[in-house]
């Protein structure tokens, strides 16, 4: 839902507010250093703070992608390879200097600042990749969707037969929803004649982020997440 609203919302902003591409760059790298710089200052798990920053940092990863496409010039094919690289460093470099990638040892505000760069990257290349598919390789918004939902399932069924590791599968799965909610929400907003249901940004962006408040709302209440981190 958060890719959803990242890929809905930097369009609405740019396109639909009029703000333009470059505004709303500066904006939502603005938003999102403010509200990184609370999140890292906490000393525990606060799930408005957190996921306030996924929603900042789901709009500035499609505005990456957006700039280096629309502004420089460079094919989603070359933004796909390059983020998936720097995502492979980011991984290498996180690994090699704490031994560990799971998301329940993030502890220190080392590992912190790991992850949300790692966070920003896969926002970046859901964008650039669920646009390669559906756009670029002509695929449509729909069947990228269901190619992605697919390659979700396998990895739920690699890890409940064959027993893959929990953090390998977390982590596939969790780039893998990125092009996912990125071909999804173009297929809800855009309109049909470009192969989309024709919802628009607004109305798509609205839905998804209010559903998301709900969840973040029942999961302060009901404190379930953190449950299950601490089984």
């Amino acid at each position: 839902m958060a890719t959803t609203v990242g890929e809905t919302a930097a369009d609405y902003l740019n396109f639909n507010l009029k703000l333009g591409l470059g505004i709303t760059s500066i904006l939502m790298t603005v938003l999102l250093a403010v509200f990184l710089v609370i999140q890292v200052k906490q000393k525990k798990y606060i799930p408005w703070i957190y996921w306030v920053n996924v929603l900042f940092i789901s709009v500035a990863g499609t505005l990456i992608t957006d700039n280096l496409v629309d502004n420089v010039g460079i094919s989603l094919e070359v933004t796909t390879f390059i983020f998936s690289l720097l995502l492979a460093w980011v991984f290498y470099a996180w690994y090699q200097s704490e031994k560990t990638l799971s998301i329940l040892s993030i502890n220190t505000r080392k590992r912190e600042i790991y992850y949300w760069l790692t966070i920003l990257l896969t926002f970046a290349l859901g964008t650039s990749a669920g646009d390669l598919f559906s756009e670029g390789l002509k695929l449509g918004y729909l069947l990228s969707t269901i190619i992605f939902a697919f390659l979700i399932g396998l990895v739920l069924i690699l890890r409940i037969r064959f027993n893959l590791s929990a953090v390998i599968a977390f982590w596939i799965a969790y780039i893998l929803t990125r092009p996912l909610g990125a071909s999804f929400a173009d297929y809800l907003a855009q309109p049909v004649s470009y192969g989309g249901l024709g919802l628009g940004m607004e109305k798509t962006s609205v839905v998804f982020l209010v559903a998301i408040i709900c969840v973040v709302l029942y999961l302060t209440v009901s404190k379930k997440d953190l449950e299950r981190a601490n089984k």
